[in-house]
């Protein structure tokens, strides 16, 4: 077990069923503590209170980050991230572009969900709890890495479902964090209610009916999103599928109207951005 591994473990998101599903308080603190001993800027972090489940710098790191209260929430939404995104950008964004964060994008979608209801008890988790792919390598346009973000995403989300199970559950994938998504999704428990992918190349199959999940399906694909130019098939392990975006794949769709590229899904005055919260709300 790697240095990554034991401290997920150590926190309880990557244990296996039988074992806390989530960090008692003392793991949140023991989040912090990490963070704080792993200098700037992740002190910075811990110092301005904000809540992590997970923290871990080793290797290209990873982070769980809760907007809102997880204890009294009847609404969650976890945003999974794609391609590159490690601890470093977390906070900063890909090439540091801040709207690539899944911390920024995780705020946008939590003051979107504030502002149209101020009274719903919501939270929002920005989930970096898989190793993401490297580049456009051929891991990028395999399932390797999506089948074990599939597999850490279950755990959490049940983690989630038995802590909080009265609260429903949205899930959404930005670009390859659609791949882990479609790949999670027959075995998410009965609070995900929906599954939400962005700029996606696939979700690892061809129709929606084939997630095996009673979980409604909504895509969004920007008219200037160069996702667009990912070939939707599968052939010999390489490629993820028909684009969820495809009307023949039967999900529900998004506004993208005026979205900017691949990464402006969440941005503040999105279509796409207060559809999602609307949704969540809903759920």
């Amino acid at each position: 077990m790697n240095m990554g591994m034991a401290s997920a473990v150590a926190l309880g998101l990557f244990a296996p069923p039988a074992d806390p599903p989530l960090p008692s308080p003392g793991g949140f603190a023991a989040a912090r503590a990490a963070m704080a001993a792993a200098g700037p800027p992740y002190a910075a972090w811990a110092a301005a209170g904000r809540t992590f489940l997970l923290f871990d710098p080793a290797g290209d790191g990873f982070a769980a980050e809760v907007l809102g209260d997880l204890a009294t929430a009847d609404r969650i939404a976890v945003l999974v991230p794609g391609v590159g995104t490690t601890l470093a950008d977390f906070d900063r964004g890909l090439g540091g572009v801040a709207r690539r964060a899944p911390a920024v994008q995780a705020r946008h979608l939590y003051d979107a969900l504030r502002e149209q209801a101020p009274r719903q008890r919501v939270a929002v988790v920005a989930w970096l709890g898989y190793d993401t792919p490297d580049g456009w390598g051929l891991a990028v346009a395999t399932e390797h890495r999506a089948a074990a973000g599939a597999a850490a995403l279950n755990r959490f989300v049940r983690g989630l479902a038995a802590q909080r199970p009265v609260a429903t559950v949205t899930l959404i994938g930005h670009s390859y964090g659609s791949v882990v998504l479609g790949l999670a999704a027959p075995a998410l428990p009965a609070q995900v209610t929906d599954l939400v992918a962005l700029g996606s190349p696939g979700m690892g199959v061809d129709r929606a009916a084939d997630l095996a999940t009673a979980a409604r399906v909504w895509a969004g694909q920007a008219a200037g999103d160069w996702i667009r130019r990912v070939p939707g098939v599968r052939v010999l392990g390489l490629g993820h599928g028909r684009h969820p975006a495809d009307p023949e794949f039967g999900a529900r769709p998004l506004p993208t109207g005026g979205v900017d590229g691949h990464d402006g899904y969440l941005e503040p005055g999105s279509p796409t951005l207060a559809a999602v919260a609307a949704l969540v709300l809903a759920s």
